[in-house]
């Protein structure tokens, strides 16, 4: 952790009496363990507990600093649950996700991580492929060239399973830089790049308690890309 990071972290005052209420609550096993609670200026709604000896150490997103009590117990539940691998009550975990989806956790949320986050991602055009004319063709063809170009990059390092992403709150488009060899065709970075310009267009959503990213409309579009049964089945042998 950095220094700025340290000085940033704040105690979150009677969060250790919420996560003692909790732990009984939830019937977890054992002597409960000191807790130590505080806020911590994460890029996103992630919330983190370590239990060391005797003491637990918990992070709580800074983004929950305004939330209401049963809010913070919701995220307590979610961690001690997995913690002492119990399961958290439907409704506890319904009313974390209503909160968390919520439109304006989501616009405070994307302001937080246009604030926080890092780009790391580098230039467009790599070593064997480049995305910028890539995306420019792809709008014309697909999107009547209504999207508006984003930063587009190669991923700084390799990932082992994600082909591509697209932040909202930075306006990025990130491809894996594993995509870029001579012998991925180029119709395969299309696909992927494609997929990534669906995100930019349908923007995630509220379904059933959950945030929806790969919507039934969505997958409609997916399919009308013209190599999509080719890209599909070259992916499949990727590694």
């Amino acid at each position: 952790m950095t220094r700025s990071a340290i000085a940033q972290t704040k105690h979150v005052p009677g969060g250790a009496m919420v996560f003692q209420r909790m732990f009984t609550r939830l019937a977890c096993t054992g002597r409960p363990p000191h807790f130590v609670v505080e806020f911590y200026p994460y890029s996103s709604l992630t919330h983190s507990i370590r239990l060391r000896e005797e003491t637990a150490y918990v992070r709580l997103s800074d983004l929950l600093c305004n939330a209401p009590l049963e809010i913070f117990e919701a995220a307590a539940a979610i961690l001690l649950a997995r913690l002492y691998r119990r399961r958290t009550p439907r409704q506890i975990a319904e009313a974390y996700k209503n909160y968390a989806h919520g439109r304006d956790t989501r616009r405070r949320l994307l302001a937080l991580r246009r604030k926080r986050a890092r780009l790391r991602i580098s230039h467009p055009c790599g070593r064997h492929h480049d995305l910028e004319p890539l995306f420019d063709e792809l709008n014309r063809r697909y999107f009547q060239a209504s999207l508006p170009r984003p930063r587009i990059g190669w991923s700084a390092r390799q990932w082992r399973s994600q082909l591509g992403t697209f932040d909202p709150a930075l306006t990025q488009i990130a491809i894996n830089c594993a995509l870029d060899r001579p012998s991925v065709p180029e119709y395969v970075i299309a696909y992927v790049l494609y997929h990534e310009m669906l995100h930019q267009k349908h923007p995630m959503k509220l379904a059933r308690c959950r945030l929806e990213s790969h919507s039934k409309k969505f997958r409609e579009e997916e399919k009308r890309f013209a190599d999509y049964t080719r890209a599909m089945k070259f992916l499949e042998r990727f590694s």
